[in-house]
């Protein structure tokens, strides 16, 4: 490990027990599930002036809680579900289908839930700061002296226990871990801006055909070159606020989150597209004729850049066989979801359902650097291949990663056992106590049935 700066002349911000870079679903529900014993203390970091990452920068649903198909599984449990009773408890969720059939979706308003995240963090005793960046890492014995820069300066947070959550995995990179880089092996799926738009009429558009009709309509335009779309399916649903839809459409290819100049190519074509777009739905698209876009995603939407080697790697074998592990700490039935170029440079979306029962567990040592003994890694820069990681990065999956490695986190201190030697079946009681789903659960005829209301909306594709 190289490090750029002369650690102890760096001011001493705060020692903590067990430091979570990165506030995203998984890093704050990672920090939850550490804090609540409060046994421990847990500090948070986030870059951003706001929790959430992906669940508030660009999206609006949660994917991962239940199974594909006409009867699903609830498979996600503990945390998550309190964060989505959190956004219930005000009326800002509703249940949606998915015409792909990625599971029933929870739709949330992405500005209430960053208020619920800074209000569970704060309820639990969790040191927060916001508006910080992650620069450098260094070795202390045992310990890590991680490196941040913010308004006021740089300054050193010393950890006995480190999650990274920043998606990126740059702590993991910094520290000197070893990780694969999206698009080295295989191509790396696309980015995406996502927008919304207002005033759109959604009686007149379920009249004129809805979701059937919207597809028609998009592959009619790219066919025609009437609209410069950049592919023929998108998805276009109801969003929280009235008269409001939220869409995954803009699909920006051949760039790579890791270099700042094709990032920022990235995003200035992203804004293009999403112009694009407006344009097509106000022209072509019954019930959008007074539209506009209200918003522009935080920043484009990164679905894959370093994917770090664990104990574990998850394969699409694995997830293919169905196979549940004794050392299961999460279950997964989203099908490989792979937004990707094609051969003739179109972009084209990959699907591949789980077979048989639809579900497969995750292992621990996914979710475990190689070489660690103090590190856990959670979210989209978790141990997987592409294809593994094309079907457990939905958000449901990640948070459920964030409160195992919380738990672990915790366990680790207080057996004083390291990170690859946790013992997984005290782990696993630990995680059941709380909720989490780790065997093969019965389905559901009726998602309905947990509390959250469901509600048939405008919804096409992912």
């Amino acid at each position: 490990m190289f490090s750029y700066f002369n650690t102890s002349r760096v001011p001493l911000l705060a020692e903590t027990d067990i430091l979570v870079v990165g506030a995203g679903s998984a890093g704050c529900v990672a920090a939850l599930a550490a804090a609540a014993g409060e046994r421990y203390s847990v500090m948070l970091v986030e870059r951003y002036g706001f929790p959430g990452g992906t669940s508030t920068q660009m999206l609006d649903t949660f994917y991962g809680f239940f199974t594909p198909g006409p009867a699903p599984r609830k498979v996600v449990g503990g945390w998550p579900d309190r964060v989505v009773d959190e956004l219930d408890r005000t009326g800002d969720i509703f249940l949606r289908p998915n015409t792909y059939g990625a599971g029933t979706g929870v739709n949330y308003n992405p500005e209430r839930l960053k208020t619920v995240w800074d209000r569970l963090i704060l309820q639990h005793g969790i040191r927060y700061l916001l508006h910080t960046t992650l620069v450098d890492v260094a070795a202390e014995g045992e310990r890590y002296a991680c490196i941040f820069w913010n308004k006021g300066g740089f300054y050193r947070v010393v950890a006995r226990r480190v999650i990274d959550a920043s998606g990126d995995a740059d702590f993991c990179h910094l520290a000197g871990f070893e990780y694969e880089r999206a698009g080295d092996a295989e191509p790396a799926q696309s980015l995406t801006t996502t927008f919304r738009m207002s005033n759109v009429d959604l009686d007149r558009y379920e009249r004129a055909g809805g979701k059937r009709m919207l597809k028609e309509k998009m592959h009619e335009a790219v066919d025609t070159g009437r609209h410069p779309l950049p592919r023929r399916d998108g998805s276009a649903h109801e969003m929280n606020a009235r008269n409001c839809i939220s869409t995954v459409a803009v699909k920006v290819a051949g760039h790579s989150a890791l270099d700042a100049e094709s990032l920022t190519e990235a995003e200035v074509e992203g804004r293009r597209q999403a112009f694009v777009y407006e344009a097509f739905f106000r022209d072509s698209v019954p019930g959008f004729e007074a539209s506009s876009i209200i918003g522009l995603s935080h920043q484009i939407g990164v679905r894959e850049t370093r994917r770090v080697y664990g104990l574990h790697r998850l394969t699409k074998e694995e997830c293919m066989a169905g196979r549940i592990p004794d050392d299961t700490i999460l279950l997964c039935g989203a099908p490989i979801e792979d937004h990707r170029q094609g051969r003739n440079g179109e972009d084209e979306t990959h699907w591949e359902y789980i077979p048989g029962h639809g579900v497969y567990g995750v292992p621990y040592g996914t979710v475990v650097p190689r070489g660690s003994s103090t590190v856990w890694v959670v979210g989209r820069c978790f141990s997987a291949t592409h294809d593994a990681h094309a079907s457990c990065r939905s958000m449901a999956q990640t948070m459920s990663m964030g409160q195992a490695a919380g738990l672990a986190a915790v366990q680790s201190l207080v057996r004083d056992e390291p990170a690859g030697q946790v013992e997984a079946g005290g782990l696993r009681d630990r995680l059941r106590q709380i909720g989490a789903v780790l065997e093969l659960p019965e389905t559901v005829a009726d998602t309905s049935r947990y509390g959250w209301k469901r509600k048939q909306n405008v919804n096409v594709g992912r």
